[in-house]
């Protein structure tokens, strides 16, 4: 800092302002201690008001002062300034006029940021100033802000041995023009940042969808998307021919799907990708499927299964026969509970074997095939198969007809104990399907023993979560009784959330044990809703509302999340 500027400063506040030296004695040794300008210790100490200082440091130093929410900043100076160097040294770049560039600052009297702007930029560097609150605000707004941002500033924090690729096969040296380019290390780093970010963040599927003018990448984090950042359309093709190498998928074909997989050792953790591309009408849209083994781990009580859940699921996986199903849409965990029931059962004396569609966990131990359609490897013909293996524990990744239902349904009564899932809103609704797929209705009653029905939810963040009151009429109106002891819960939103309230996701079920009352309603042809009424009336099973609305009044979501996920039932 230059003592000229730095005693000028001094001086006026002791003749204009009646500050005490020792007082500004008092803000240097602030200034030290924290390591922040000498304004800004100033101002915290309360000698002057910024506004008062702003003034005397414009008159002193000569150096205009403008007002930042009524500027408009050019896009393409952020190539000369990203973000890190702006949030680093506390500047916003104006303007470039030739080799002259126009810098806002808010500590004018740190001579060292417009060496090192020089130095950066090779450029010269004029000052205005504004203040640190406005410069702050604008950065946010002008990078973007959040979790969006730019590939050119933060790709170069990472590098390109960060990762390492399991399994990749040795590729052609005379790739074309577009491969050549992907290797490239900036492209490799920019691929590489998206999948360190997804994972940092959480991330269950990245999606990587073209533009007119680029690409949008976008995470789906607990279950909703999030955007992140841009790719330059120059760059689309090179991050597409990247991904497609990693996962040895066929670069010279764009006009049709392809589907390929990936496994990555990040920090001595190895992580499955699970890729899918899909042409469309500005390029190639990709979706990678993050698969955490870490996540089959956790057990079933890392679900967040109430407790007579868990013990129904653990009974399962003693029966010596029969059949399990677990029911819900896409993305509502049916794949992690079904895993987490077959590790229990993965053991050196039990033959278990699956037939998935595609494989998304690779376990040590198991004997997993992988559906092929396209050459009659259909879950059916798998299915057949596998019966004649000698299996102990058969699990079929997705009941889609009437014939994978039929077999599935005669090896459970055969002595095998057969796990599979099955797309329907609730529980009771599984047996009424199977049999619209022509499974006769004593087949159904004989061979299943339990069917669960399943959702996720986002979890309240446990950082900025708040009581709020939630008006009697609305819960009399989705027929729920308020209880004296309930208590209803919202995010306020924080970093440790992202400003989103939630953090993880929970699991809410709705257990239908198929016992010889549901068998007898079955065979007389009753509904599902007959059937799903008697099991709550008479065999205390908890739907999947009031397993929602337990967590919610227990603090773990928000009654927004318990409508969203729970609306159909």
């Amino acid at each position: 800092m230059s003592k000229t500027l730095k005693d000028r400063l001094i001086n006026t506040l002791i003749e204009t302002k009646k500050v005490r030296r020792e007082d500004i004695e008092d803000a240097m040794i602030l200034q030290k201690q924290r390591g922040i300008s000498l304004e800004k210790a100033l101002v915290e100490k309360g000698l002057i008001k910024e506004k008062d200082l702003l003034v005397i440091l414009v008159r002193e130093l000569n150096i205009p002062f403008i007002n930042l929410s009524k500027y408009k900043i050019d896009p393409a100076l952020q190539e000369i300034i990203p973000e890190k160097i702006s949030r680093q040294y506390g500047i916003i770049p104006l303007s470039l006029l030739e080799d002259s560039l126009t810098i806002a600052v808010s500590d004018p009297l740190n001579i060292f940021v417009v060496d090192d702007l020089k130095n950066i930029t090779g450029k010269d560097i004029d000052i205005v100033m504004s203040t640190h609150e406005e410069i702050g605000k604008v950065i946010d707004s002008y990078y973007g802000g959040g979790l969006e941002t730019t590939v050119m500033d933060i790709s170069k924090d990472i590098d390109v041995d960060d990762f390492e690729i399991i399994s990749e096969e040795d590729q052609e040296n005379d790739l074309d023009s577009s491969v050549d380019e992907s290797e490239k290390a900036p492209i490799i780093r920019m691929v590489n940042l998206i999948i360190k970010e997804a994972l940092k963040q959480r991330a269950s599927d990245i999606h990587i969808e073209p533009k007119i003018d680029g690409m949008k990448v976008r995470y789906r984090i607990d279950g909703v998307l999030n955007n992140i950042l841009d790719i330059p359309k120059e760059n689309q093709n090179a991050v597409v021919v990247r991904i497609k190498i990693m996962s040895r998928l066929d670069i010279t074909m764009a006009h049709i799907p392809q589907d390929g997989r990936f496994k990555l050792k990040i920090a001595n953790k190895e992580v499955d990708f699970r890729v899918s591309l899909l042409p469309t009408t500005f390029g190639e849209k990709i979706v990678m499927r993050v698969l955490d083994k870490g996540s089959l781990s956790v057990g079933l009580k890392g679900l967040g299964f109430n407790d007579r859940a868990l013990t129904i699921l653990e009974e399962a996986t003693v029966k010596p026969f029969g059949m399990m199903l677990v029911t819900g849409p896409t993305g509502s965990g049916k794949s992690t509970t079904l895993y987490s029931l077959i590790s229990l059962l993965n053991t050196v004396d039990k033959n278990v074997i699956t037939v998935e569609d595609p494989v998304e966990y690779l376990i040590e131990g198991l004997t997993q095939i992988q559906a092929r359609p396209d050459i009659g490897l259909t879950f059916a013909e798998g299915l057949r198969a596998i019966l004649r293996q000698s299996p102990d524990v058969v699990m079929v990744g997705e009941i889609r007809d009437g014939e994978t239902a039929d077999i599935a349904i005669k090896a459970s009564l055969t002595g095998q104990l057969v796990f599979s899932t099955l797309h329907t809103n609730d529980a009771a609704s599984a047996l009424t399907r199977l049999v619209d797929m022509d499974v006769e209705p004593f087949l159904v009653a004989s061979s299943l023993f339990l069917i669960s029905a399943q959702r996720l939810f986002r979890r309240l963040c446990s950082s900025c979560r708040k009581e709020i009151d939630i008006p009697h009429d609305l819960l009399n109106t989705m027929g729920y009784t308020l209880r004296p002891e309930d208590k209803f819960f919202e995010g306020a939103g924080c970093d440790q959330c992202r400003q989103s309230g939630y953090k993880g996701r929970l699991g809410i079920t709705e257990m239908l044990e198929v016992n010889d009352e549901i068998r007898t309603l079955l065979l007389k042809g009753e509904s599902s809703d007959a059937i799903k009424e008697y099991a709550r009336r008479e065999n205390g099973m908890t739907t999947l509302f009031e397993d929602a609305m337990q967590k919610c009044v227990r603090g773990d979501t928000t009654l927004d999340e318990v409508l969203r996920v729970t609306a159909s039932d």
